[in-house]
This record gives structure tokens, C-alpha cells and sequence, in this order.
């Protein structure tokens, strides 16, 4: 029979306050890509699989706060599913919440009336509404970022593309008499830190994108309702937008007249001014130098291929993956198998709205031996296109950089 001290060694000694413990199944990822080779050398030797509950096993970038990354086989679905989405989570008590017990309060000084729902509230007396949406943690690749800099060193799978269902965040704040001094909307979530100084994780949007019909207050996730891991019984989805702003276990949503100073929003998730081709502002959290991040940039992924992979000369193979953006929609995905000298466009999949994965094949035909080095650059609909250089900042955000699979041809 083990004892503790052999469970405790075999498991790293994992437990975590949830309303209850958890302990996850551990599985060294011989057979599976850890991330890209930009990655700190101590990220990937150290890197493993390893499966929450309800989860199948995903890369585990840390367990206290749980942040795990979507092994990227995944993303040749159009849809990420729930047991292989992604988990990132600041703040590391995570109770277990009950959907009988649940509420979320409206409330504010910008509000006339407030409101306590719910869950059957949030599902039976407003409008429920579906709309598909990429969800990606800001951090995404930021450990691809060289110099490297500080946070989650993320590879490719910090993110997934889901079916959300649920209200109109919209219909609630208006049920509640949303004043017209109203400048941003906060949310709260059941989750908090270890320590009483850590900051809890709060956010702010500005009142015109919590009024934008996209908006949601979401219990449903792929038809299914919300995997614990993901926000059960309720988040707030924000297409088009970095998933800092998607808060989980949603407890609270508050309507106020002056810009909220919450750490999580004054000091941290900031890009320089002026950096990147970003429409939608944040302009009531701006200072001089730096803004709150908003909107995905446009971005691609190949997703059937990996560096070193072997390819037969004359023998056409295919070449899969997925491009993304802020809700413009992807207007052209191109593809080079000469290391940039030539493009050629991709043909896309279907459309399942803007703010979704657009899936893109193209058949490649090598006819010569050697290094066939690919690559795949998306623009969207707006004419922005991914970079060639990375755009320094000091949170390593916003990483589009056009990516290079180099194949063996024999």
C-alpha cells in the first residue's frame, strides 16, 4: 500500500483550496510537443502533462495559481472542447461553486435599480443568445518573447475557440436602470488569494463594450455548461478582447461613474501608447505613456505540422491551420514554403463569425531535397497583417509574429 509520503512525492505534494481538493493525474509528455524551441530552456525541460479534474492532461505551466496550455493537436478542430481548453487563473483559492446557491449581484452607483440573479434567472428571463469567440490569455507566447520577459512563460496553447451561450450583459445592466453617468462596468469573481495583500482579481471595461451586443454573461460552453476550470456556473465573455477581461465565477458586476483603480486594471494588463494597430481604446484607463490591452491582434497558427518533421519529395502533403483577430474577421490567410520569397494564398474554411478560429488548408508540393522552411501570415479584414519583428513591451503581450516551421525534405 503507498502512504501519504509516496503519494505526496509521486504528485509533487498538489493540492489546492477549492471548497474541497483536487489532485491531478501526472503524464510526462514524451510522445507530445511542449513548446515551441523559442521557450526558456527551464520551460520546456521542465514541462509535463498533467490532467485536472475534468480535463484531459494539459501543459502545465504552473499549479498554484493553475495555469495549464492546450496541447495545440487541439486546434485542427474548429472548436476547442471543454476537457482541452485551457486554464489560467491569478488567484489561487478556487472554491467549488453550486449553481442552487449561486448569485450575482448588480449593483453600483450607476445603477438605479440593483438586481440579484440567479442562475435560472440569468437563463429564463433574458433573451439567451450564442455566439462563437476566441478566448486567448493576454500572455499568449510570451515565452517566445527574446530578451525573455517575466509572467507565464506561454507557448502556443494559452487559448480556444468555444460556442458561448448565455445573456446579453446589455439586457442585464438595463434591467437594472444603467445610468447615463455610467463610465465603466466591474466584475467581481468567487475566487481570492492565499494572502489578505494580494490584490483581488477584479476588472473594468469601459460602459460602450459592456453595451456592445456581443457581451455576454455566459453559462453555456459548447452546449455544455461550464467546465469549473473555466468559470462555472458563469463568466462574462468579451469577444474580440484578451481574456483578462472574461472573469470567471462571476459574483458581482458593478456600474460606476469614475475609472476603477484596481491593480489588476491601473497597473497591470498595459501595453505602451501607441505600440500596436489598436482600434478599440480603453480611454478612461489611458495615461500618457501606456493603455489597458483590448483587442486581439490578428494572428495564425499551423497546426498539422512541427519542426523537423520528415516530407517525401514529389509527394503533395497538406498543410493545416487556424487564423484569428479582434472581430474584423480574417480576410486572407498566405502561405511560403521558401522562407518568405513567395506567397501563395491558402484556402480558407468556414466562417463561424468574427470573432472565431478560421481554419485554412493549403497543399504543398516539395520538389526538391533539403530544408523546406513554411510559413503562414493572416490579415484581416481591416488590412492589419501579423508581424515579421517582435514589438517590444515589458509584459510580453500581443506576439504575432509570423511563425516558421522548417521540414525535412528526402
Amino acid at each position: 500500500m503507498s502512504s501519504r509520503r509516496d503519494f505526496l512525492k509521486a504528485t509533487g505534494g498538489l493540492v489546492l483550496a477549492s471548497g474541497g481538493s483536487w489532485m491531478a493525474s501526472h503524464a510526462h509528455g514524451a510522445d507530445a510537443t511542449m513548446g515551441p524551441a523559442e521557450l526558456p530552456e527551464g520551460t520546456l525541460s521542465s514541462s509535463i502533462l498533467e490532467a485536472l479534474p475534468g480535463k484531459v492532461p494539459l501543459i502545465k505551466k504552473s499549479w498554484r495559481p493553475p495555469n495549464y496550455e492546450t496541447p495545440i493537436s487541439y486546434f485542427n478542430e474548429e472548436f476547442t472542447p471543454n476537457n482541452a481548453f485551457y486554464v489560467r487563473y491569478h488567484l489561487s483559492n478556487i472554491p467549488e461553486v453550486a449553481a442552487a446557491s449561486w448569485r450575482l449581484k448588480i449593483g453600483g452607483e450607476a445603477v438605479a435599480t440593483p438586481l440579484e440573479l440567479t442562475l435560472d434567472n440569468l437563463k429564463t428571463n433574458y433573451e439567451q443568445v450564442e455566439i462563437a469567440a476566441v478566448n486567448q490569455c493576454s500572455g499568449n507566447r510570451r515565452g517566445m518573447f527574446l530578451p525573455h520577459v517575466s509572467g507565464v512563460e506561454w507557448g502556443l496553447g494559452a487559448m480556444g475557440n468555444a460556442k458561448w451561450k448565455g445573456a446579453r450583459l446589455k439586457d442585464v445592466l438595463n434591467k437594472a436602470g444603467l445610468k447615463k453617468e455610467a463610465l465603466e462596468i466591474v466584475f467581481d469573481g468567487a475566487d481570492s488569494g492565499t494572502f489578505p495583500a494580494t490584490p483581488d482579481f477584479v476588472k473594468s471595461i469601459p460602459v460602450w463594450k459592456a453595451l456592445d451586443e456581443n457581451t455576454l454573461i455566459a453559462w453555456q460552453m459548447n452546449g455544455d455548461a461550464l467546465p469549473h476550470w473555466n468559470g462555472f456556473p458563469a463568466r462574462i465573455v468579451v469577444p474580440g478582447w484578451t481574456g483578462t477581461y472574461w472573469m470567471k465565477h462571476v459574483t458581482s458586476i458593478n456600474a460606476v461613474t469614475k475609472a476603477f483603480d484596481g491593480f489588476w486594471v491601473k497597473s497591470a494588463y498595459r501595453i505602451p501608447r501607441g505600440k500596436f494597430p489598436i482600434v478599440d481604446r480603453f480611454i478612461s484607463q489611458e495615461t500618457d505613456v501606456n493603455t489597458p490591452i483590448t483587442e486581439i491582434v490578428v494572428n495564425s497558427l499551423i497546426t498539422n505540422i512541427v519542426n523537423g518533421q520528415k516530407v517525401g519529395v514529389g509527394q503533395p502533403f497538406e498543410i493545416k491551420g487556424i487564423a484569428w483577430d479582434g472581430g474584423y474577421g480574417i480576410a486572407r490567410v498566405e502561405v511560403s514554403t521558401d522562407g518568405g520569397q513567395w506567397w501563395r494564398a491558402a484556402t480558407l474554411g468556414q466562417d463561424y463569425g468574427r470573432f472565431s478560429f478560421r481554419q485554412w488548408t493549403f497543399i504543398a508540393n516539395p520538389t526538391e531535397r533539403g530544408t523546406m522552411t513554411v510559413m503562414a501570415k493572416a490579415t484581416n479584414r481591416a488590412g492589419a497583417t501579423q508581424t515579421f519583428e517582435l514589438i517590444a513591451n515589458p509584459a510580453g503581450y500581443h506576439h504575432n509574429v509570423v511563425q516558421r516551421v522548417s521540414l525535412s525534405v528526402a
